[in-house]
Order: C-alpha cells, then sequence, then structure tokens
C-alpha cells in the first residue's frame, strides 16, 4: 500500500516536479498599477488588455494563483441574473481562480456590461475586461493557468521573467 501511494505521488500530474510554469505555458500577468492584463505563451508576450481591478487596493488579491473554474455565459448567484443576459455583470465569460483559498467562484477575470469600467479602480475584487477581449483569451486559457496578480512599476517582460514564464 505504502509502495502503490509513494507511486502515485511521483508520478503525479499534480505534485510539484518542477517549475510552474513552465516555459512556453499560457501565463497571465494582471498589473493594478496600470489595470493591464498580459497574456504570454511560448515565452511571449501575445496581447495585453485593459482591466478594472478593485475599488480599494486590497479588494483584488495580490500573488500567484490558478485558473480553476471557467464558464461561459456565467449565472451572477447574487442579483440573480441569468448567463448572457446583457445586464449580466460577469459579461459573456468567466475565469475564476483561487485567490484567498477560494474555489474559483468568488474571485476571476470576467467580461462586463460595463465598457465604460476598463481602466478604472471599481470592481469588487474580479478583474474585468471587455467580453470581445475576454472571449478572445477563454479559448487560449486552459484551467490549470498561473496568474500572476502584482501591482508593480515593472514591466510586464521584467515580471514574466521574474516567474519563470519567458523562455
Amino acid at each position: 500500500m505504502r509502495l502503490l501511494l509513494s507511486i502515485l505521488l511521483i508520478v503525479s500530474p499534480i505534485w510539484p516536479l518542477g517549475k510552474n510554469p513552465l516555459p512556453g505555458d499560457p501565463f497571465l500577468i494582471v498589473n493594478k498599477q496600470t489595470n493591464m492584463v498580459a497574456f504570454i505563451q511560448g515565452g511571449a508576450i501575445k496581447g495585453q488588455y485593459k482591466a478594472a481591478t478593485g475599488k480599494t487596493d486590497d479588494l483584488t488579491p495580490q500573488g500567484l494563483f490558478t485558473i480553476i473554474v471557467k464558464a461561459k455565459d456565467p449565472y451572477y448567484r447574487k442579483s440573480d441574473i441569468p448567463g448572457g443576459a446583457p445586464e449580466n455583470p460577469l459579461g459573456t465569460r468567466w475565469m475564476g481562480f483561487d485567490a484567498n483559498g477560494t474555489d474559483g467562484r468568488m474571485y476571476g477575470i470576467h467580461g462586463t456590461s460595463r465598457p465604460d469600467s476598463i481602466g478604472k479602480y471599481v470592481s469588487n475584487g474580479c478583474i474585468r475586461m471587455l467580453n470581445s477581449e475576454v472571449e478572445a483569451l477563454f479559448d487560449k486559457v486552459p484551467q490549470g493557468t498561473k496568474v500572476l496578480i502584482v501591482k508593480s512599476r515593472k514591466s510586464f517582460e521584467a515580471l514574466a521573467e521574474e516567474y519563470g514564464a519567458m523562455n
């Protein structure tokens, strides 16, 4: 039994055997200083997008997180607004991450029904993007993708290099 457990731990894909992310893996960086999101893949920045973050600095958590939930046309349970409804504040896509020990349903990168909010500090902790831009990212960002959220004057290139996302 012990031998089987040991083998499972060693070959398990969730066991941390090396650097994470690996060079080439998709990686997202959210910079609260600039309210910008960078998508990195294959060791290069493939896109940069404007975003909205927390009304106060402490609302959008900082750290390295993992995308664990993804949804098209997410349901907004707080106000009982169905997915796909034009007034849904989550927009058309949700990519939830595990900040502060949550299950991916509390904090996320999502679209918005208020495109005028992009670039501002207005959210309750999530990262808002234009629906068209979060839709473009949605298919490129699999579950398990790492998300770095910082407030920094460093460039996306420097941050990606520091966290091992650049070749």
